[in-house]
């Protein structure tokens, strides 16, 4: 007893060895592994419980196996056809659609044409040269016309056969049912199965593992097999997994005896046998990895086997019954849903292919099926199961929106507990502790979101404030590639779309007269980065709206523009930023941040300015005594871990400088975006996702930020009000026009009115301010001006002329401070000719 205590307090800590494993086989303590287990699979997984919502589909019943458990495999004259047409495979897997499934699971039996002439003669009125190769093409038609995911299970293969499935499905899978010999003696279950050879499985397995095939496998219990047998399975099953990582998921199952077999009488194994199994599965996987048990298999102790240590219940049908188990009925999915509740924990919906694998679908997935993916997934790679984007008119999730004030049922993990205690007194997470509270789902996030708005409470009070303001959008011309950018246009601009202008000095000076006498404070001034622009451009800008309101408010230029005007005068960026304070600019954007991680930038803005240049601008500016204000641009195709890391930089130089105004939160509009439109992206957050990045950042930088602001513009009015709730105390500027938003797709409108404004904000019985761009106090009268202010006239956009820049004399590099490389100057003009602008 002593050994084995000693062991499972190791198993906490460290992967138990093979000899100190079975030294567990022994052991009746079930109720102790379950401890052990349950700890193991909280630190892995949390409190998240995942199921994929599926469709069975068994494309033929034939087997050229006899196991003696099974009644999906039958014979020729039992059946009505040996294989499925392609109509009813179709029929099956749109009903799945209908019914929200995402996964296709193919079963069907081994090779069947090697036994049953029935089978050769049904391939051949197919015209198909095996059962797989109809398989192959049975999945291609179900992924293309109904967007259901495959997942297949078609026994053992060979390479080839693994090569022509992948591009056709997300995952594969061959249950291992168990690695003695001894059950295909003559008398034991597989005896007569030439597939169920040991061997020959774990070949399959390991040849999936070669080919990157995300895979499942797993153990049949109560056939025969000794408790030792079943734990050198699964150890086998861990060694077979240590070379490429592929096994995604461990299945246990327990036996259940059907009439008709030779097992009909056999004794099926009790609760305490699968429990035990369970926890001792996961005691030898640790904390990753997936095991699950089929809860149609196990009615009624849902909470039990929870707490044994699963974090999966593999597929649910809505549509189709388990045509293995057909004696057993799916649990409905809000059963099942208030079941793990009951255990304390949330049931989430996942794809055919795990969030791990999904978070690097570049190894795991075949590169036609990549875009697919991404697009079913949230940031987690948990299956996206909403209809709601930001930027759309949708409204939000009704279940996300009541779990932000609603009340858990009971306390957060320890793990949370004492993250959440360390935000809120303000001392520095690291990042897998931020990446921790991303991962909050159920009453977890409702924790995070409480433990946010209190802390807001805390340093913002209940005011919350806004700004009257206009966006000038000066020119949508730019010869940056940014891979979500829709609003610029030109040659160089990776979507086409509209007509390019470039706003006359007139033009800027009436938008901002127009917008003082409806009451504005400021101008916010963005824009592409014209081939023409100078530094000199940016100061001319500053100076035309002084000339016409000098008392307006300019908030303009992000570090991008400072770093290009600065090196096309070719003096230092602090120069140049005094030389703009000369102009006028009254506080700079936090813009062009996006991802403040150059792994993201790489490949979202290769040739804008990098992380370190980015900071390197903010801090010089600060340095100036300028105010700024710091953003992020997320949803897109950064993981958790990268957010961590631009919550930390950002907050790392305000502890430093103190010149960061607020955080402002900007989910990615993914509807006309490039890099959603080329498959390279998600579609934006999940509202889950949306609302709690708020409260992630309120608590992440606390308490160097006091002021967290989301985004009318891209969440509309009930998303704001629910962000109002989980640590924001700002919402913007009214904008008057909005361009950039709604070309990526948005439908929120240009304007949000001061009236609007201070109804969401009493809406939730918290209290408006009007504010400058400063968080000061506005003038009485341009407050008075702004309620009620007449409507705006037709903007007018001047059209950009058409240019040949090499008849201008000297050449200008194009400059592009995110790639290392010296530009090439013929290159820059030949893209840049006078065919640039249409």
């Amino acid at each position: 007893m002593h050994d084995v205590e000693n062991l499972l307090t190791a198993a906490l800590t460290r992967p138990l060895q093979d000899e100190e494993v079975l030294l567990l086989s022994n052991t009746s303590e079930t109720k102790r592994l379950m401890e052990v287990a349950a700890v193991l699979r909280d630190q892995g997984h949390q409190s998240a419980v995942s199921y994929s919502r599926k469709v069975f589909i068994p494309l033929t019943h034939l087997c050229r196996d006899v196991c003696h458990y099974c009644t999906f495999a039958q014979v020729p004259r039992k059946l009505k056809a040996p294989y499925l047409t392609p109509e009813e495979v179709l029929a099956i897997a749109s009903a799945g659609a209908a019914a929200g499934c995402k996964e296709a699971l193919f079963t069907l039996g081994d090779k069947p044409e090697l036994r049953y002439k029935a089978a050769r003669e049904g391939l051949k009125a197919l015209k198909q040269d095996s059962t797989l190769s109809y398989l192959r093409d049975m999945a291609e038609l179900v992924l293309n016309e109904t967007g259901l995911f495959p997942h297949l299970n078609p026994g053992l293969m060979n390479a080839n056969e693994f090569t022509e499935l992948r591009s056709v499905s997300i995952s594969m899978g061959i249950m291992l049912e168990s690695s003695s010999a001894r059950l295909n003696q003559k008398g034991m279950p597989h005896y007569g199965s030439p597939d169920k050879i040991p061997e020959r499985r774990f070949e399959t397995i390991r040849l999936a593992g070669e080919a990157n095939v995300p895979f499942t496998s797993g153990i049949l219990i109560g056939i025969g097999e000794t408790r030792r047998e079943r734990i050198e399975s699964l150890l086998e099953l861990r060694d077979a997994n240590q070379s490429f990582g592929h096994i995604q998921e461990i299945i246990i199952q327990n036996f259940r005896a059907k009439p008709d077999t030779l097992m009909a009488n056999s004794p099926e194994p009790d609760l305490n046998e699968l429990l035990w199994t369970i926890s001792l599965a996961r005691i030898i996987f640790g904390p990753k990895m997936n095991i699950q048990a089929p809860p149609n298999l196990s009615p009624g102790v849902f909470e039990q086997i929870v707490d044994s240590g699963i974090n999966d219940w593999g597929g649910v049908s809505p549509v189709t019954p388990d045509f293995v188990n057909p004696e057993a009925p799916w649990p409905h999915l809000s059963n099942l849903a208030n079941e793990t509740a009951n255990a304390g924990k949330h049931l989430i919906e996942r794809l055919a292919i795990y969030p791990d694998y999904a978070m690097n679908l570049d190894k795991w997935v075949d590169p036609n099926l990549k875009p697919f993916v991404l697009q079913a997934i949230d940031g987690q790679g948990f299956a996206r199961a909403e209809t709601w984007s930001a930027g759309d008119v949708k409204p939000p999730p009704k279940n996300d929106l009541a779990r932000v004030t609603s009340i858990p049922r009971g306390g957060p993990l320890p793990d949370l507990a004492l993250i959440l205690d360390k935000a809120v007194a303000g001392k520095r997470l690291d990042e897998d502790e931020i990446v921790r509270l991303f991962k909050a789902h159920g009453d977890e996030f409702t924790h995070v979101c409480r433990a946010a708005d209190e802390l807001r409470q805390k340093l913002a009070g209940d005011e919350v404030t806004y700004c009257v303001n206009r966006n000038i959008n000066y020119t949508n011309i730019c010869y940056f590639k940014c891979q979500f950018c829709a609003f610029s246009k030109g040659k160089m601009s990776e979507n086409l779309r509209g007509r390019p202008y470039d706003l006359s000095p007139e033009e800027l000076m009436r938008r901002t007269r127009e917008a003082w006498d409806r009451g504005a404070s400021e101008v916010c001034l963005q824009g592409g980065i014209h081939p023409e622009y100078t530094g000199q451009t940016y100061i001319d800008i500053c100076h035309s709206i002084k000339q016409v309101v000098p008392e307006m408010h300019i908030h303009a230029f992000s570090p991008l523009e400072v770093w290009q005007g600065a090196h096309t005068l070719n003096i230092s960026i602090d120069e140049f930023l005094g030389q703009l304070k000369e102009a006028g600019l009254g506080t700079l954007p936090g813009t062009a941040a996006e991802i403040l991680d150059d792994e993201v930038r790489q490949t979202l803005c290769p040739d804008k300015i990098n992380t370190a240049q980015w900071l390197e601008v903010m801090e010089a500016a600060h340095g100036r005594g300028f105010n700024t204000t710091a953003t992020i641009m997320y949803g897109h195709m950064e993981a958790y871990k990268h957010v961590a890391r631009h919550l930390l930089r950002v907050r790392d130089l305000q502890e430093k400088t103190g010149g960061f105004t607020e955080f402002v939160i900007l989910p990615f509009i993914h509807m006309e975006s490039p890099i959603y439109l080329k498959g390279g992206a998600r579609k934006g957050p999940t509202f889950r996702e949306a609302i709690l990045i708020h409260a992630i950042s309120r608590l992440v930088l606390n308490p160097y930020f006091r002021n967290i602001q989301a985004s009318w513009t891209k969440l509309g009015h009930d998303g704001v009000r629910a962000c109002l709730e989980a640590g924001v105390n700002d919402l913007g500027g009214t904008l008057m026009n909005e361009t950039i938003t709604r070309a990526a797709g948005a439908s929120h409108g240009q304007e949000t009115s001061p009236e609007e404004m201070e109804e969401i904000i009493r809406s939730i019985g918290r209290t408006p301010r009007q504010r400058s761009t400063t968080y000061g106090p506005t003038s009485d009268l341009q407050k008075q001006k702004s309620f009620g202010a007449s409507v705006l006239l037709e903007p007018e956009y001047t059209s950009a002329r058409k240019y040949e820049r090499k008849q201008q004399g000297e050449k200008r590099v194009l400059f592009r401070p995110g790639l290392d490389q010296t530009p090439d100057s013929s290159a820059g003009e030949e893209q840049l000719s006078s065919a640039d602008i249409i």
